[in-house]
Protein backbone atom coordinates (compact mmCIF):
# COMPACT_ATOMS: atom_id res chain seq x y z
CA UNK A 1 0.00 0.00 0.00
CA UNK A 2 0.74 3.73 -0.65
CA UNK A 3 2.92 5.87 1.87
CA UNK A 4 1.51 9.34 2.55
CA UNK A 5 4.13 12.11 3.85
CA UNK A 6 2.46 15.09 5.30
CA UNK A 7 4.38 18.34 5.57
CA UNK A 8 2.53 19.81 8.76
CA UNK A 9 -0.03 22.48 8.74
CA UNK A 10 -3.84 22.64 9.72
CA UNK A 11 -5.10 25.04 6.44
CA UNK A 12 -8.66 23.71 6.02
CA UNK A 13 -8.60 24.44 2.43
CA UNK A 14 -6.07 21.99 2.17
CA UNK A 15 -7.73 19.22 4.09
CA UNK A 16 -9.42 17.06 1.72
CA UNK A 17 -6.26 16.69 -1.07
CA UNK A 18 -4.43 16.03 2.06
CA UNK A 19 -5.72 13.46 3.55
CA UNK A 20 -8.83 12.01 1.15
CA UNK A 21 -6.05 9.76 -1.08
CA UNK A 22 -5.03 8.45 2.54
CA UNK A 23 -8.83 7.45 3.22
CA UNK A 24 -9.12 6.11 -0.26
CA UNK A 25 -6.17 4.01 -0.04
CA UNK A 26 -7.74 2.56 3.48
CA UNK A 27 -11.17 2.27 2.28
CA UNK A 28 -11.28 -0.96 0.90
CA UNK A 29 -15.15 -0.81 -0.08
CA UNK A 30 -16.49 0.24 3.56
CA UNK A 31 -15.76 3.20 6.53
CA UNK A 32 -12.00 3.03 7.45
CA UNK A 33 -11.23 2.30 10.86
CA UNK A 34 -7.80 4.85 11.02
CA UNK A 35 -5.82 4.41 13.98
CA UNK A 36 -3.82 7.79 14.90
CA UNK A 37 -0.96 7.34 16.77
CA UNK A 38 -0.09 10.71 18.75
CA UNK A 39 2.61 11.12 21.51
CA UNK A 40 0.98 12.28 24.30
CA UNK A 41 2.64 15.16 25.89
CA UNK A 42 -0.23 15.98 28.09
CA UNK A 43 -2.63 17.21 25.42
CA UNK A 44 -3.20 14.42 23.75
CA UNK A 45 -7.31 14.51 23.74
CA UNK A 46 -7.17 17.39 22.21
CA UNK A 47 -4.15 16.74 19.43
CA UNK A 48 -6.53 13.52 18.24
CA UNK A 49 -9.49 16.33 18.11
CA UNK A 50 -7.68 18.14 15.45
CA UNK A 51 -6.84 15.11 13.34
CA UNK A 52 -10.33 13.28 13.83
CA UNK A 53 -12.03 16.52 12.68
CA UNK A 54 -9.63 16.54 9.52
CA UNK A 55 -10.04 13.37 8.47
CA UNK A 56 -13.41 12.87 9.04
CA UNK A 57 -13.87 16.34 6.98
CA UNK A 58 -12.29 14.34 4.32
CA UNK A 59 -13.86 11.31 4.18
CA UNK A 60 -16.26 8.78 5.72
CA UNK A 61 -14.13 7.16 8.52
CA UNK A 62 -13.63 6.04 12.17
CA UNK A 63 -10.48 7.66 13.88
CA UNK A 64 -9.68 5.54 16.55
CA UNK A 65 -7.01 7.02 19.04
CA UNK A 66 -3.44 5.81 20.14
CA UNK A 67 -1.77 7.64 22.56
CA UNK A 68 1.72 6.73 23.90
CA UNK A 69 2.85 8.21 26.98
CA UNK A 70 5.73 10.26 26.42
CA UNK A 71 8.88 8.20 27.42
CA UNK A 72 6.85 5.06 26.77
CA UNK A 73 6.42 2.56 23.83
CA UNK A 74 3.75 1.56 21.50
CA UNK A 75 2.03 -1.62 22.61
CA UNK A 76 1.79 -2.78 18.47
CA UNK A 77 -1.39 -4.92 19.73
CA UNK A 78 -3.26 -1.34 19.91
CA UNK A 79 -3.47 -1.67 16.05
CA UNK A 80 -5.56 -4.47 16.04
CA UNK A 81 -8.86 -3.60 13.62
CA UNK A 82 -7.30 -0.60 11.89
CA UNK A 83 -7.45 -0.22 8.57
CA UNK A 84 -5.03 2.49 8.30
CA UNK A 85 -2.09 3.54 10.72
CA UNK A 86 -1.54 7.79 10.68
CA UNK A 87 1.07 8.81 12.71
CA UNK A 88 0.83 12.40 13.64
CA UNK A 89 3.28 15.34 14.94
CA UNK A 90 5.53 16.31 17.71
CA UNK A 91 8.91 16.00 19.02
CA UNK A 92 10.68 13.82 16.72
CA UNK A 93 12.76 12.80 18.78
CA UNK A 94 10.20 11.43 21.14
CA UNK A 95 8.33 9.30 18.25
CA UNK A 96 11.89 7.52 17.05
CA UNK A 97 12.03 6.39 21.14
CA UNK A 98 8.24 5.03 21.34
CA UNK A 99 8.58 3.25 18.02
CA UNK A 100 12.14 2.41 17.68
CA UNK A 101 11.58 -0.70 19.86
CA UNK A 102 8.58 -1.96 17.44
CA UNK A 103 9.65 -1.11 14.16
CA UNK A 104 9.46 -4.61 13.01
CA UNK A 105 5.94 -5.12 14.47
CA UNK A 106 4.68 -2.07 12.88
CA UNK A 107 5.90 -2.57 9.50
CA UNK A 108 5.11 -6.54 9.72
CA UNK A 109 1.78 -5.23 10.35
CA UNK A 110 1.34 -2.84 7.83
CA UNK A 111 2.87 -4.93 4.97
CA UNK A 112 0.67 -8.09 6.03
CA UNK A 113 -2.76 -6.76 6.34
CA UNK A 114 -1.98 -4.21 3.18
CA UNK A 115 -3.00 -0.45 5.11
CA UNK A 116 -1.51 2.71 4.21
CA UNK A 117 0.57 4.46 6.32
CA UNK A 118 0.14 8.28 6.63
CA UNK A 119 3.01 10.43 8.65
CA UNK A 120 2.09 13.99 9.80
CA UNK A 121 5.37 16.33 10.19
CA UNK A 122 7.11 13.71 12.75
CA UNK A 123 5.28 11.08 11.30
CA UNK A 124 6.36 11.46 7.82
CA UNK A 125 10.36 12.12 9.08
CA UNK A 126 9.72 8.29 10.80
CA UNK A 127 8.49 6.89 7.17
CA UNK A 128 12.07 6.91 5.67
CA UNK A 129 15.20 4.08 6.78
CA UNK A 130 17.12 6.76 7.92
CA UNK A 131 15.24 9.32 10.05
CA UNK A 132 16.06 13.24 10.02
CA UNK A 133 15.15 13.87 13.46
CA UNK A 134 15.82 17.19 14.07
CA UNK A 135 18.81 19.62 14.82
CA UNK A 136 20.04 23.35 13.65
CA UNK A 137 24.01 22.84 13.26
CA UNK A 138 26.56 21.29 11.00
CA UNK A 139 29.32 20.89 12.94
CA UNK A 140 28.58 24.33 15.05
CA UNK A 141 27.26 25.65 12.23
CA UNK A 142 23.76 26.99 11.68
CA UNK A 143 22.21 25.67 9.17
CA UNK A 144 18.53 26.72 9.87
CA UNK A 145 16.76 28.09 12.37
CA UNK A 146 17.13 27.23 16.26
CA UNK A 147 13.31 27.29 16.48
CA UNK A 148 13.29 24.12 14.51
CA UNK A 149 15.99 22.40 16.14
CA UNK A 150 13.26 19.57 17.70
CA UNK A 151 15.38 20.04 21.07
CA UNK A 152 18.25 19.04 19.41
CA UNK A 153 21.87 20.61 18.31
CA UNK A 154 23.57 19.02 15.81
CA UNK A 155 22.02 17.08 12.86
CA UNK A 156 20.64 13.88 13.97
CA UNK A 157 19.50 11.04 12.01
CA UNK A 158 18.70 7.41 13.58
CA UNK A 159 17.26 4.22 12.16
CA UNK A 160 13.18 4.98 10.65
CA UNK A 161 10.49 2.72 9.37
CA UNK A 162 12.04 2.43 5.86
CA UNK A 163 8.53 2.90 4.02
CA UNK A 164 10.19 5.27 1.59
CA UNK A 165 13.41 5.68 -0.09
CA UNK A 166 14.35 9.25 1.19
CA UNK A 167 14.95 11.16 4.13
CA UNK A 168 12.19 13.50 5.05
CA UNK A 169 12.26 16.50 6.05
CA UNK A 170 8.76 18.92 6.74
CA UNK A 171 7.50 22.57 7.39
CA UNK A 172 9.53 23.50 4.79
CA UNK A 173 8.95 26.27 3.35
CA UNK A 174 7.30 27.29 6.74
CA UNK A 175 10.19 26.99 9.14
CA UNK A 176 13.12 26.62 6.68
CA UNK A 177 14.30 23.69 7.25
CA UNK A 178 15.70 23.05 3.61
CA UNK A 179 18.61 23.64 4.07
CA UNK A 180 19.25 20.66 6.56
CA UNK A 181 17.84 18.36 4.53
CA UNK A 182 20.52 19.90 1.93
CA UNK A 183 23.22 19.20 4.39
CA UNK A 184 22.13 16.10 5.64
CA UNK A 185 22.63 14.61 2.25
CA UNK A 186 25.72 15.80 1.26
CA UNK A 187 27.15 14.19 4.46
CA UNK A 188 26.08 10.88 3.71
CA UNK A 189 23.19 10.45 6.23
CA UNK A 190 20.30 10.30 3.80
CA UNK A 191 18.48 6.97 2.40
CA UNK A 192 19.49 6.59 -0.84
CA UNK A 193 21.69 9.59 -0.73
CA UNK A 194 18.36 11.38 -1.03
CA UNK A 195 15.73 13.44 0.36
CA UNK A 196 12.27 15.03 0.39
CA UNK A 197 11.48 18.35 1.96
CA UNK A 198 7.83 18.76 1.90
CA UNK A 199 5.75 22.45 2.66
CA UNK A 200 3.02 22.69 5.37
CA UNK A 201 -0.50 21.63 3.78
CA UNK A 202 1.33 19.66 1.19
CA UNK A 203 1.60 15.81 0.84
CA UNK A 204 3.72 13.28 -1.32
CA UNK A 205 2.14 9.68 -1.90
CA UNK A 206 4.07 7.42 -2.60
CA UNK A 207 3.98 3.67 -4.23
CA UNK A 208 7.07 1.46 -4.77
CA UNK A 209 8.54 3.80 -7.98
CA UNK A 210 6.54 7.01 -7.88
CA UNK A 211 5.53 9.99 -5.84
CA UNK A 212 3.05 12.69 -6.45
CA UNK A 213 2.56 15.85 -4.94
CA UNK A 214 -0.96 17.51 -3.65
CA UNK A 215 -1.99 20.21 -1.69
CA UNK A 216 -1.38 23.64 -1.85
CA UNK A 217 2.97 23.65 -1.07
CA UNK A 218 6.02 22.47 -2.89
CA UNK A 219 8.29 19.22 -2.31
CA UNK A 220 11.96 19.55 -3.06
CA UNK A 221 13.80 16.63 -4.07
CA UNK A 222 17.42 16.62 -2.76
CA UNK A 223 19.86 14.14 -3.93
CA UNK A 224 23.77 13.75 -4.46
CA UNK A 225 24.49 14.53 -8.32
CA UNK A 226 27.94 14.89 -10.63
CA UNK A 227 28.83 17.87 -9.52
CA UNK A 228 26.99 17.79 -5.65
CA UNK A 229 23.67 17.96 -3.85
CA UNK A 230 20.98 18.27 -6.79
CA UNK A 231 17.73 20.79 -5.80
CA UNK A 232 14.77 20.42 -7.67
CA UNK A 233 10.98 21.54 -6.56
CA UNK A 234 7.79 19.81 -7.63
CA UNK A 235 4.45 21.52 -7.51
CA UNK A 236 0.60 19.98 -6.73
CA UNK A 237 -0.41 17.95 -9.33
CA UNK A 238 3.21 16.92 -10.34
CA UNK A 239 5.35 13.11 -9.94
CA UNK A 240 8.91 12.05 -10.11
CA UNK A 241 9.79 8.17 -10.58
CA UNK A 242 12.62 6.49 -8.14
CA UNK A 243 15.49 3.84 -8.96
CA UNK A 244 17.26 2.25 -7.01
CA UNK A 245 19.96 4.81 -5.66
CA UNK A 246 18.69 7.93 -8.02
CA UNK A 247 15.16 9.55 -8.03
CA UNK A 248 14.59 11.06 -11.62
CA UNK A 249 12.11 13.30 -13.10
CA UNK A 250 9.52 11.21 -15.74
Amino acid sequence: MRTHLIGGGWDTEATEAVYRPFLADASRHREPTVAVLLLDEGDGAQDFARYDTALRKAGSCTPVSVLVPLGGTLDPARLDGADALLVGGGLTPAYQDALAPVFGDVTGLLAERGMPYAGFSAGAAMAAGSALLGGWLSDNVPVCPEDASEDLDEIEVRPGLGLVPWTVDVHTAQWGTLPRLIEAVALGRSSHGAGVAIDENTVLVCDDERAQVSGLGRVHLVRTGQNGVEVRAYRPGQQFTFSPGRPDAP
